[in-house]
């Protein structure tokens, strides 16, 4: 078997509330276009700063029963970054979900990351090209909003004030500055 058959059968699991959870199957090219759009963008703005963004494939130790993979997070406090991964709440954490991880993204996942205290959670849905965001709030994570590309043809039946109300761009609760255009996170997908 070569080196690159053996890649695409390895198997990736996570510890969620003390189970071993596979990953499988693994993400649609769409998934992976999005989950780097996500990175490249955090990378950008985040070059020569203090907080540090990681993309798919970096282990997450939130508890002793979770260890997580996600698709995006973004870490402030750099003595959480170990070799082997990030060992505490991230600031931000990004799921891009599909139809075998939404479940856990949306339930077990969201609690613990709500739990260990992460401050924003954005739930990226390709299929919708959509993007729930949520910030911690008490405690606990409350929906912000939920962005959403429009097709061309439900553009083209809205009036001018329709179209003029939806909302294209969005910002990170972390940065200010930081204006994130749903064309730049669904950019080059299918």
């Amino acid at each position: 078997m070569n080196s690159n058959m053996a890649y695409q059968e390895q198997a990736w699991d996570e510890l969620i509330d003390g189970k071993v959870v596979m990953m499988s199957p693994r993400p649609s090219v769409n998934h992976h276009i999005v989950a780097n759009n996500i990175y490249l963008l955090f990378r950008s703005y985040l070059k020569g700063k203090t907080c540090r963004p990681f993309g798919d494939g970096v282990d997450l130790y939130l508890t002793e029963k979770d260890r997580f993979i996600p698709d995006g997070m973004v870490v402030c406090d750099r003595s959480k970054i170990h070799p082997n991964g990030v060992h505490g709440a991230p600031d931000l954490v990004v799921e891009v979900i599909s139809p075998g991880t939404a479940r856990n993204d949306r339930g077990k996942k969201m609690k613990a990351y709500e739990g260990a205290g992460v401050r924003e959670y954005w739930l990226v849905n390709v299929a919708e090209k959509s993007v729930e965001q949520y910030f911690l709030e008490d405690s606990s994570f409350e929906l912000h909003d939920i962005y959403t590309v429009y097709p061309d043809y439900m553009l083209e039946v809205m009036d001018e004030e329709e179209r003029a109300a939806v909302v294209t761009k969005f910002r990170c609760s972390l940065y200010k500055d930081l204006e994130i255009t749903l064309d730049d996170i669904f950019e080059d997908t299918f």
